[in-house]
């Protein structure tokens, strides 16, 4: 399948890489593996774009993470999309965080309204909802932090760039 479309994340800090993987590990060891993109760190999708936008979709990257420093991303609670097939971790949506996607999010190719979250699991709705009361027993609210944007392609994930908040 041929790349489709860019897509801006936010990723999430190593502490929080650790407690997240603690939870995708215990859903694994239960027996759910999902679909999702391997080798991602956890993250929060900020925008998607065109293809043909790459470079100026760098620049912008680069902008907005000189003018953003690292921020605290309170992990709060659980939820799923409509349809059943997506199971994430889910941030209060703070004000810092918001101006974050504000910034990024200009003329992008977005067809939802932005629902932050962080992807633990994709994969068909029985299995989805069988794997909640699973992450339940193992889920705490924590606070992490933002610290990166990262650009990527899909389908394949094609790694563009990463880039430090300041």
């Amino acid at each position: 399948m041929a790349e489709q479309f860019l897509t801006l994340m936010a990723d999430l800090d190593d502490d929080s890489q650790k407690i997240m993987s603690e939870w995708y590990n215990t859903l694994k060891e239960t027996g759910f593996t999902g679909t999702q993109t391997p080798g991602l760190p956890y993250h929060i999708s900020l925008a998607t774009f065109p293809l043909e936008r790459e470079q100026e979709v760098v620049s912008l990257m680069k902008k907005v993470a000189g003018e953003f420093a690292p921020m605290a991303v309170h992990i709060s609670h659980v939820g799923m999309f409509a349809g059943g097939k997506v199971l994430f971790g889910a941030p209060e949506l703070s004000p810092e965080l918001a101006a974050l996607h504000e910034a990024c999010a200009k003329n992008t190719m977005q067809k939802y309204p932005w629902t932050p979250h962080a992807t633990l699991l994709i994969d068909e709705p029985e299995a989805v909802y069988a794997a909640v009361p699973v992450l339940m027993k193992s889920f705490r609210p924590f606070v992490g932090k933002i610290n990166r944007l990262h650009l990527c392609a899909f389908w394949p994930k094609r790694e563009i760039e990463s880039v430090e908040l300041r």
